[in-house]
């Protein structure tokens, strides 16, 4: 796990970097684990485009993701690591004593025929699931549910880890990422350790080529535009746009509140996240 940089044998290749891709042990994934994966263009059901700046890249099929782990008290042995195209994080083929096959996120310093399993009774081990209720205080953990059952929607990129900082009732403290601190009901699932490919961050892309390859099409400045097209466009020579900067249908963008007000979930937030914050406390 670490970066490869090309020799700067032409423009595109002088500050282009990738992963070495170490850590995986094969190249083909488990296919009865791929699903078809169609894109939209970021076009809705009518053909109206919904999302900007989406559209090409390169094909690709949908690896099936085990997010929930309710295969409990069967152990399962590490098959492989290998490359998702889909997520940042890498992914592994878990072989259960029963014969059946399911992906997982990758932590950190999984190893292949490592023994990983899930349920209450579990030790709290790296790759282990189990709920909050029984993860020790100050562990790292990541694929966190946010309702039982529902399956791990907290950190799940790469390099992700949040921490385990209190336990109080029924609840949970967690400390993501970002910084913020909130409340989960103690019966939800996470996945003990950190999540691997922390050095994706790193990768330079060096070339606009490369985010075509990832189906991410150019974006055009608003105060580059016309006046009909852009709430920042017009104006005589080069402007400043003449008022505060805001998407095409005029939602503010540095600033203003997007959040939606959501009661049920913001009054488990004990603080909120701290703007530029990426580490753990």
């Amino acid at each position: 796990m670490g970066i490869r940089f090309y020799k700067p044998t032409t423009a595109g290749r002088r500050f282009a970097s990738v992963s070495d891709f170490s850590e995986l042990t094969t190249r083909k994934p488990e296919k009865s684990l791929l699903e078809p994966l169609r894109k939209t263009g970021g076009r809705n059901t009518e053909g109206k485009i919904t999302a900007e700046h989406i559209g090409g890249g390169s094909r690709r099929h949908y690896r099936i993701i085990d997010f929930k782990r309710k295969k409990d008290n069967i152990p399962a042995k590490v098959s492989s690591v290998e490359y998702d195209p889909n997520r940042s994080a890498r992914i592994a083929l878990l072989n259960y004593a029963d014969g059946e096959k399911r992906y997982i996120l990758a932590p950190d310093g999984i190893k292949v025929g490592q023994t990983i399993m899930s349920g209450e009774k579990v030790d709290p081990e790296t790759g282990n699931c189990m709920p909050l209720k029984n993860i020790p205080m100050g562990l790292d953990v990541h694929n966190i549910e946010m309702r039982v059952g529902q399956g791990g929607q907290l950190v799940r990129s790469a390099g992700g880890s949040a921490k385990l900082l209190a336990k109080e009732g029924n609840y949970a403290h967690i400390v993501l990422p970002s910084g913020e601190i909130r409340k989960i009901f103690d019966g939800c699932r996470a996945t003990i350790g950190k999540l691997g490919n922390s050095d994706h961050f790193n990768v330079r892309l060096g070339k606009a080529g490369r985010m075509r390859w990832k189906g991410v099409r150019p974006h055009v400045r608003g105060v580059a535009q016309n006046p009909v097209a852009h709430p920042l466009g017009g104006g005589e020579g080069r402007s400043g746009g003449g008022r505060h900067p805001c998407s095409r249908t005029g939602l503010l963008a540095k600033g203003g509140k997007t959040r939606k007000k959501k009661a049920l979930s913001s009054r488990f937030i004990l603080r909120r996240r701290r703007i530029g914050a990426r580490g753990n406390l």
